[in-house]
């Protein structure tokens, strides 16, 4: 495990390509979502419009 970087417990993905056996590390996606790059950004006020937004919609549609 040491050789290949992988601690006990993390996922594995075993494929065969050709006659090789081909293994690879699967992320942690909470792992990836902390340590990956990011893209966006939203500001504390862009999500309090989108809320008001959608409680509207919600509210025009129900009976």
């Amino acid at each position: 495990m040491k050789a290949l970087n992988l601690a006990e417990g993390e996922r594995v993905l075993l494929s065969v390509a050709g006659g090789t056996l081909v293994l690879e590390s699967l992320q942690d996606p909470i792992q990836l979502a902390l340590s990956g790059k990011k893209f966006a950004s939203v500001t504390a006020k862009q999500v309090e419009e989108i809320s008001l937004e959608q409680q509207r919609g919600h509210a025009k549609s129900s009976p």
